[in-house]
């Protein structure tokens, strides 16, 4: 027997199992043509063509911008005639104080029952004032960012067929989701401290609030340290935080927990130093008090906020402000969070409600470094202007006007800088911050005993 051919083996390959020629020209993909949904106007066709320049010159020609504009005065123009209408709400509470005082004693109740349920009253209604902030705040968070970064953002939800209500109810959709979800915890945590620390986050916070202004005279309660008060439970948050991260039993979690106390530890030096000027001036730590010395105005027509006390007052102003962003975690200082180097941080390992409450707790604390900025340095609730009909608004309209202006500002930030590095966050405190309210409080000592006086 003659030895096989390699040629001939080749040659008996079936025709079917070669490889087959490629075509001489191959056809080029072209994509299918975008769909637009104009029937509910939802996307802007020319935004990439002529944003932002084009749309900005000719805004008033576009009537979803007269809309928008007639919204917002309408808006404006709703509140200053509600309250007009409903007054100052100090006086209110006065009122329904001495009401009840009433009540009780024509029925013979002890006075240490009305003063547990006028307690039990402020508190309920300061726990609610927190928890509507955290369904408005995370849906106006979404409306801002959406314009911000050139995006739809929640639109459809609790908006009728036909109407375009912005999406008011996306939050409270979320809520009831979080409601639902499992709540897991981890083998490896300890169930009891991972339990505790969401509570232990926002509980402080919650007790902080007392002596808060919402308005002259408007309060849970008066107290002759508020500062002093409000700084020190604001910091024992940050003990929840630790807890969170230890009790997961996660890495990242616990490095997140040790970042989260060392940035809010350093931050509340310089946040406390800078208001000392503030105390300074207005010779008290009562909340109410700081308000009052920032009543009148510079030749009738400037506000003598301490904001505009000059160089004193801005360094102030902007050193508190940075710090409170800082003390919430939020961007451009969310390094305990820090989602591309540590998951989600100390609350990687929570789920469901345990881990919106930790949310809560942000916002919580956004909303009263707000209204601190409006007490501290923008007169609290006195108006900008020194005329009628702008005197006639209630303060507490004034204040919380306010306390939404630093809001805004404090979401403005969040969605325009970038997140600082570990080093270079804790350097900008240790090395720029806290240095600079030293020296802003030398500058107030030289105010008073030479400009004040």
């Amino acid at each position: 027997m003659t030895a096989s051919n390699p040629e001939d083996k080749k040659s008996t390959v079936a025709p079917a199992a070669q490889k087959p020629a490629a075509p001489a020209t191959a056809a080029k993909y072209v994509p299918p043509t975008p769909v637009l949904n104009r029937k509910d106007g939802r996307l802007i066709e020319d935004r990439f063509s002529t944003w932002p320049t084009e749309v900005f010159a000719n805004r008033w020609s576009r009537p979803g911008y007269r809309r928008g504009a007639l919204m917002l005065a309408a808006i404006f123009l709703g509140l200053g005639l509600t309250g007009g209408l409903i007054g100052e709400l100090a006086r209110r509470a006065d009122a329904l104080h001495a009401l009840l005082a009433a009540f009780a004693a024509s029925r013979g109740l002890p006075s240490l029952l009305l003063d547990a349920v006028w307690v039990a009253l402020k508190v309920l209604v300061v726990l609610h004032v927190i928890l509507i902030n955290g369904l408005w705040s995370i849906w106006w968070e979404r409306k801002i960012s959406a314009h911000i970064q050139s995006r739809v953002g929640p639109t459809y939800a609790g908006s009728p067929k036909g109407w375009n209500l912005h999406g008011w109810a996306q939050t409270a959709i979320d809520g009831l989701k979080l409601l639902l979800k499992e709540d897991v915890t981890p083998a490896a945590a300890d169930k009891w401290v991972h339990a505790l620390a969401p509570g232990l986050v926002v509980a402080p916070c919650i007790i902080a609030f007392a002596p808060v202004l919402f308005g002259d005279g408007l309060a849970a309660a008066k107290l002759d340290i508020g500062t002093l008060y409000v700084f020190a439970f604001a910091g024992i948050s940050v003990i929840g935080v630790v807890m969170a991260g230890w009790a997961s039993g996660n890495k990242y979690s616990l490095l997140g927990g040790l970042r989260g106390a060392a940035q809010i530890v350093s931050y509340e030096l310089p946040r406390g130093f800078s208001v000392v000027p503030v105390l300074m001036f207005a010779g008290s730590l009562d909340l109410q008090a700081i308000a009052t010395a920032q009543a009148g105005y510079w030749h009738g027509v400037v506000p003598r906020w301490f904001i505009f006390y000059p160089v004193v007052g801005q360094i102030a102003f902007a050193i508190f402000l940075i710090a409170s962003v800082a003390e919430t975690n939020r961007t451009p200082f969310d390094i305990p969070e820090a989602e591309s180097e540590l998951v989600s941080g100390f609350h990687t390992e929570y789920s469901g409600m345990k881990w919106s409450i930790f949310f809560l707790a942000e916002y919580a604390y956004v909303l009263l470094g707000s209204f601190l900025l409006a007490t501290f340095f923008l007169g609290g609730g006195a108006s900008p202007v020194n005329a009628v009909p702008f005197t006639l608004v209630p303060s507490w309209i004034w204040m919380l006007g306010k306390a939404m202006l630093m809001m805004f500002v404090f979401l403005w930030i969040r969605w325009t800088l970038p997140r600082f590095r570990a080093d270079q966050l804790m350097d900008f405190t240790w090395k720029f911050l806290l240095p600079w309210s030293f020296v802003n409080i030398a500058v107030a000592g030289l105010y008073l005993a030479y400009w004040l006086k």
